[in-house]
């Protein structure tokens, strides 16, 4: 028996993580060998087949100020996964994202089990902002092998001594069997003279705070601009969804909430129907531009947050949106704490509705994306790497 510990945390990270375990449990099975994964995640990553120890896709923030609401429950899921390594140590232990706490964990680990495999996929991606004097991460230090899914993460970690295998960037394995448009737009029930945007603002509550206001704002709008536009606004959580049919209305916005479990289900079709989002920074960038929706990005953290971060930290980076890190371009529009306004969102956005030209350049620059993402098969390749990382688990 092969038992892996998987760890993330937030949103996006479970639904990496649950393409990562639904790999893993097929490599094991054609290598012949027995599998358990326990897993910090969330309920992707447990429909796949892993045991959960926690829930950690609530436990997600962006700042200092923000992240002190969670310091008791991260304590908590700390002293759970440290009574768990005492009594079952794993065969290896596999970290997705989640910086902080996964730094904490891998040198907990390398301390209490040195002989233990560390893997790191889907890195910090340090290769892509600066803090301070741009010094080297921490992580090169108790991690064995990095998984990279960026070309540009994996020369970063290899230049500074970490061994490294660039898989490719896992979303190219879930573009299989998309549906077609027409198909899609039927499915969610939209008329043939209506228009989708996508409202996509939140994986965290601080980002349901920061960013719904001035994005629903500029949807109305937008509402108001161009006939026949419906709005869907998938729930990021579904502790959301009480709020957010307030905090729509509020903003004079005729929307449609999809519920979390219902939007996870219909993700496929929402994006294959979409003429438009306007969305936060983040995976959903990659998500959105691999299925070809024009996007406009925005973000804001609170101001105590802003002020460290520039003055403090010396946090620096030429883009925030990881389509335009990838390109090294601005192509996706990114609007950024005091520019995040209903007015500037509408100027960027009019155009995607109203202008094939523009919606062009932004679809000619989603191609060129996906080549330098890699080939798909990625998540088969990360699980192999991984359980060649364990003795016990040979390859076929």
């Amino acid at each position: 028996m092969v038992r892996l510990l998987i760890s993330t945390g937030e949103v996006s990270g479970d639904l990496q993580g649950g393409l990562l375990v639904s790999a893993l449990r097929a490599e094991a099975e054609e290598r012949g060998v027995p599998l358990e994964i326990v897993a910090l995640g969330g309920e992707r990553m447990r429909a796949a087949g892993a045991t959960l120890l926690a829930n950690t896709t609530p436990m997600g923030a962006i700042g200092l100020w923000e992240a002190l609401p969670l310091v008791l429950p991260t304590l908590r899921v700390q002293r759970r996964v440290s009574r768990w390594l005492r009594r079952t140590p794993p065969d290896a232990v596999v970290l997705i994202d989640y910086m902080g706490a996964n730094i904490n964990l891998g040198l907990k680990v390398k301390r209490r089990l040195p002989g233990t495999p560390i893997l790191y996929y889907i890195a910090p991606q340090e290769w892509a902002f600066r803090v301070g004097d741009g010094s080297s991460t921490r992580l090169i230090g108790f991690t064995d092998r990095i998984l990279a899914i960026f070309p540009e993460e994996a020369r970063f970690y290899g230049a500074r001594g970490a061994q490294v295998n660039w898989v490719g960037h896992p979303l190219l394995d879930t573009l299989n069997d998309l549906p077609e448009r027409d198909q899609a737009r039927a499915q969610l029930g939209l008329a043939e003279h209506e228009r989708l945007l996508l409202l996509l603002p939140a994986s965290r509550q601080q980002e349901l705070r920061y960013l719904l206001p001035p994005l629903a704002a500029a949807a109305a709008q937008l509402q108001r601009q161009v006939p026949g536009l419906r709005v869907m606004v998938p729930a990021g959580q579904a502790a959301f969804e009480p709020v957010l049919g307030d905090l729509l209305a509020s903003a004079g916005l005729q929307a449609e909430v999809v519920p979390a479990e219902t939007a996870n289900r219909l993700r496929p079709q929402l994006y294959a129907a979409a003429d438009l989002a306007l969305t936060k920074s983040g995976t959903v960038n990659l998500e959105l531009a691999l299925r070809g929706v024009p996007q406009v990005v925005g973000y804001r953290v609170s101001r105590p947050t802003a002020w460290i971060m520039e003055h403090v930290l010396r946090f620096d980076l030429d883009h925030i949106s990881p389509v335009n890190l990838v390109l090294g371009e601005r192509l996706l529009p990114e609007l950024l704490q005091n520019h995040l306004t209903a007015e500037e969102v509408l100027a960027e956005a009019l155009p995607l509705l109203q202008s094939e030209a523009a919606r062009q350049r932004m679809l000619e620059g989603y191609g060129r994306l996906r080549t330098a993402l890699g080939e798909p098969g990625v998540t088969r390749r990360a699980a192999a790497a991984i359980l060649d990382a364990v003795p016990s688990a040979p390859a076929p």
